[in-house]
């Protein structure tokens, strides 16, 4: 099953002298992407990994001779799981300063520690793309939508990333979600950063997949865990640079009444949510339909805006009386409030949000409109 992805003219993309920098979890379709554009590129290219010690060696160097002599005769370098090259921002910047014409693809999986190598040096250099696990939006050039609805309780419980989805057997889906978790999700984590208990942050991971969509205490957390609170707050930002976890800020105009200083964490895919707690039982005996489709709307809604450029500032919104609203989006200026609803229950928007915002949009996302907000 051939899933189209939606960067499918990345060559558009690409700018001499520039950097394409690819991001996105692992195994979330970054290697096939460029593979499948290099099959039709028709520049003079050269393919190498990260995993290469040789390139290792010769790209962490930052010696421009050297440099020089690898890229000779290549219109374009495309560099995988550029991440693990030491130095890779400054080998980069060389590159794309001191070669006419040249242009350079770098995947990473691990965000943390790729963006924190190129941030400073491709300032104004680089271009960049995030590739999220299957969304919505790319599942209809696929299916239509009353194909994706019937479809709709697999996504929440089996998420998004390719294998998976091309994958016809749950049993199947679960084995790959739980292989992704125990083998591959933290293991740049715990490689890049050197963590030897792993036990304690997969501990944490699992508390954070019991609380998404409720507001999450770093001391609460530590307290459970019987660690330092700043440390949960630096394995959390690990999560979210490794594309596990994303967090969402709480909104405020100064007002008195309005909580903003705990963060929601949601996570990146619902499957992985699933296979972190071990629970891929159907909608029919599940307690938490709600929670997996606050999560699903989410972050499907998030890969829409990337994707479709729609800029704003996203947060939630809750008062100390326990009035909230799931999402509220800033764009030009407007607001725009947002409540998920997995049931039929009509609601009304909370009567401190109309009062202090009588301007705002505010619209229930429930099953008979979900696919037009998210695709």
């Amino acid at each position: 099953m051939i899933i189209p992805r939606i960067y499918q003219n990345v060559g558009a993309l690409l700018k001499p002298n520039k950097v394409l920098v690819i991001y996105g979890a692992r195994q979330v379709g970054k290697t096939t992407m460029l593979q499948e554009y290099l099959k039709t590129c028709n520049l003079k290219y050269k393919l190498d990994s990260g995993d290469n010690i040789s390139t290792q060696n010769t790209l962490s160097l930052q010696d421009f001779s050297l440099l020089k002599e690898y890229a000779e005769g290549y219109e374009l370098l495309a560099i995988d799981e550029a991440q693990k090259i030491p130095n890779i921002g400054q080998c980069l910047k060389i590159l794309v300063d001191q070669i006419p014409g040249i242009k350079i693809i770098a995947t990473g999986s691990s965000s943390f520690e790729l963006s924190g190598q190129i941030g400073e040096p491709l300032t104004g250099r680089k271009v960049t793309l995030t590739l999220f696990p299957v969304s919505q939006l790319e599942l209809r050039s696929l299916y239509n939508s009353h194909e994706l609805k019937e479809k709709l309780e697999e996504s929440l419980v089996f998420g998004g990333y390719p294998e998976v989805v091309a994958e016809t057997k749950k049993s199947q889906k679960r084995r790959l979600l739980e292989e992704l978790v125990q083998s591959s999700l933290f293991k740049d984590i715990l490689e890049l950063e050197r963590i030897k208990n792993s036990k304690t942050v997969i501990d944490l991971l699992r508390l954070v997949a019991f609380q998404v969509g409720r507001e999450v205490s770093l001391t609460e957390l530590s307290q459970h865990l019987g660690i330092d609170y700043k440390t949960v707050g630096r394995y959390l930002d690990l999560f979210e640079k490794s594309f596990i976890i994303y967090n969402l800020r709480g909104f405020n105009r100064n007002l008195r009444k309005e909580i903003t200083r705990k963060s929601k964490y949601y996570f990146i895919d619902n499957g992985i949510r699933n296979a972190v707690i071990s629970n891929f039982n159907g909608a029919d005996v599940r307690n938490d339909m709600g929670v997996l489709w606050e999560n699903f709307i989410f972050i499907e809604r998030l890969k829409k805006r990337t994707y479709r450029d729609i800029f704003c500032n996203a947060y939630f919104w809750r008062t100390w009386e326990q009035q909230e609203i799931d999402l509220v989006e800033e764009r030009d200026g407007k607001l725009f409030a947002f409540e998920y609803k997995w049931g039929n229950k009509r609601v009304k928007a909370p009567s401190q949000w109309t009062e202090n915002y009588p301007d705002a949009a505010f619209e229930i996302i429930d099953k008979s409109n979900y696919l037009s907000f998210i695709a």
